[in-house]
């Protein structure tokens, strides 16, 4: 997996010659009851797996990025027992619920959340995408601009398997942000498919703040970033998962001073 312009990509090592079963045609001449027929050949699996991840769009910041290199000494028990069983325990076609990695900033939220993303899609043949909101919100208004509309951008965000949410309840808290939340998470919410999410809020009661008062210390919660309606559906799709522990990114630069 590279990174190529925004978004990480998959490609077969230049390494790999022409397959050596098929040469090349994606399928394999087998013996069956005596009679020689055609099946796919093995090849063609590690191309549409290869696919499938080009399709979820991670971040080309995140593509080195797997379960292997995060540095779960960094984080709680819970975390690491909590991601271990979710990979080992995720049920193509069935209804698994989600996480939300909920934290302050540089605690490894979006890295484990697009390394799970990786274990999913390659090794349990799930379909993903995965969006920064803020980007989503940029995209969908480009999308108006130029007289187009939102089913472009929403409809194949409800359809796959797993929606990642990076950044959730980042925003100007407008009317539009919640309605297009709204919108994604209501429709995965009655498809019963699964969202992961990470956000910089923490889940529990309504502050009644927008945004941080500097005077008292207080923070929003997430439920104040996202709508009563949209936080109680996802605490019944999702396990919050808190991400404790010190600023990752501050350790990697005091490391190498």
């Amino acid at each position: 997996m590279v990174g190529e312009g925004e978004v990480a990509v998959a490609r077969l090592c230049g390494c790999v010659s022409r397959c050596p079963r098929c040469d090349g045609s994606g399928f394999e001449r087998t013996i069956v009851d005596g009679s020689e027929t055609l099946e796919r050949c093995t090849c063609f699996h590690v191309e549409r797996v290869l696919q499938r991840y080009c399709r979820t769009k991670i971040p080309a910041r995140m593509a080195r990025k797997h379960l292997s290199n995060f540095d779960f000494s960094l984080v709680s028990t819970r975390v690491v027992s909590t991601t271990s069983r979710y990979i080992n325990d995720f049920v193509l076609g069935e209804m698994n619920r989600g996480l939300v990695l909920y934290g302050d900033v540089g605690r490894g939220k979006t890295h484990l959340m697009a390394a799970m993303v990786r274990s999913l899609v390659v090794e349990h043949g799930v379909t993903a995408r995965f969006v920064e909101f803020s980007h989503l919100l940029a995209d969908l208004k480009s999308s108006f601009g130029r007289g187009g509309g939102a089913a472009n951008l929403i409809e194949p965000l409800v359809k796959v398997d797993v929606l990642a949410i990076d950044e959730l309840g980042k925003g100007r808290n407008t009317e539009f942000e919640g309605t297009v939340l709204d919108e994604l998470v209501s429709r995965r919410y009655n498809a019963g498919r699964t969202i992961l999410a990470t956000t910089n809020y923490q889940p529990g009661p309504s502050t009644g703040l927008s945004t941080p008062d500097f005077t008292t210390g207080k923070r929003p919660a997430l439920t104040d970033r996202v709508g009563d309606r949209v936080y109680s559906r996802l605490c019944e799709m999702c396990e919050m998962l808190p991400m404790e522990g010190t600023d990752y990114r501050q350790t990697i630069v005091g490391s190498r001073r």
